[in-house]
């Protein structure tokens, strides 16, 4: 206990007690799964992890990022395929050990804003099969190294999205609610094994996620009607990185201040996948700058 001296303003003296400590925020030494490792919030979180000094087994559809490091290894897998994450529990446990501690889902795609009216089978069965089947495949295999070790740790990405109808289209804001839905059923039902599952719900952040969407096949009308822009027919897709703040009632500005930075996000997750968090299991936690609170 340390008690800390303050001179306030008026001249009178303040004391105040504290109790000053440096709480680990961060997983020490366990092995992780993080998948979207290629870039943006998934690279960010890795790097979080091995300075941690966790061993860290990435995947992600895309190349390798450049990480020298003795505890990461790296997947190049399409975890749509329905034998891919079994593949990615093997190849984990293969490198790092029987055991998987902290299960890391933040792989993720956008959709064309497209209605319930405009969506195509095409479109909603590509956005479900990446932000919502296989996230949930995955955890169906990791739960199962989980649950013999009496122990692990589940936090998913989902979205302001997923606790919004304002925020995107039809295929998306479906996948985020029900990986929000699985995460609560899971936080619920495994419990009794040792296992937590959170989520989180990130607003704009300052990722690629847009960089992948051809803006010819975007429903205009519908971010029009969402307030994410001003004039449809001119509207660069890329011009406007902070368009996922701009739903209905959402955030106006476009020159960036307002999004979160991956860092940011990797920092919650590494909080929810640390013992600080221990009592916090089914917990849906907005990390959007307020944005949600409007």
């Amino acid at each position: 206990m340390t008690t800390i001296n303050l001179q306030g303003k008026a001249g009178s003296p303040l004391s105040t007690a504290l109790l000053l400590c440096k709480p680990n925020y961060s997983p020490r030494e366990q092995v992780a799964i993080v998948t979207g490792a290629s870039s943006g919030m998934g690279l960010a979180t890795v790097k979080a992890l091995l300075a941690a000094n966790c061993s860290v087994m990435g995947a992600d559809i895309s190349q390798a990022p450049d990480i020298q490091n003795a505890g990461f290894a790296f997947s190049q897998i399409d975890l749509t395929h329905s034998d891919s994450p079994r593949a990615l529990v093997e190849a984990c446990q293969k490198k790092f050990g029987d055991k998987i501690d902290i299960l890391l889902n933040v792989a993720g795609i956008m959709d064309t804003w497209a209605s319930v009216a405009t969506v195509t089978d095409a479109e909603y069965d590509r956005v479900i099969a990446v932000n919502l089947t296989a996230p949930i495949r995955l955890m169906r295999e990791v739960v199962q190294v989980m649950k013999a070790h009496k122990h692990g740790v589940i936090v998913n990405v989902s979205s302001k999205a997923g606790m919004s109808g304002a925020a995107a289209g039809l295929a998306y804001t479906t996948s985020k609610h029900g990986l929000i839905g699985a995460t609560v059923n899971t936080a619920y039902l495994l419990k009794a094994d040792g296992i937590r599952c959170n989520a989180i719900c990130p607003g704009a952040v300052a990722t690629n996620i847009l960089a992948g969407i051809d803006q010819s096949k975007c429903d205009m009308q519908s971010l029009a009607h969402l307030g994410c822009v001003p004039a449809p027919k001119s509207f660069n897709l890329l011009s406007h990185s902070n368009l996922l703040q701009r739903g209905a009632r959402g955030q106006t500005k476009l020159n960036g201040e307002n999004r979160i930075s991956a860092e940011s996000i990797a920092n919650v997750l590494l909080f929810l996948a640390s013992d600080l968090s221990k009592d916090m299991n089914g917990v849906v936690l907005p990390v959007d700058n307020g944005w949600s609170v409007i």
